[in-house]
């Protein structure tokens, strides 16, 4: 008669890495987020543009982001 024995550990949890998996998905929602609004897609556009393109609009690039936000902030 052979005896045999097995021994089952419960699973553990991976609290490092399930903080890091959120963090990330969170971090990649908040992007999501910002690519999608309208202002920085604005951004994005003029960035995209070369200096003399932003000159003939009267801009520079250091005012991009000032110009489109405008109205939402005064500095």
């Amino acid at each position: 008669m052979a005896n045999y024995a097995t021994q089952t550990t419960a699973p553990t949890f991976d609290l490092a890495g399930f903080l890091r998996r959120s963090a990330s998905a969170i971090g990649k929602a908040f992007v999501m987020i910002s690519e999608s609004n309208a202002r920085m897609q604005a951004v994005q556009r003029l960035n995209d543009m070369s200096d003399a393109q932003l000159a003939e609009r009267g801009l520079k690039r250091e005012d991009i982001v000032h110009h489109v936000f405008r109205d939402t902030y005064y500095v």
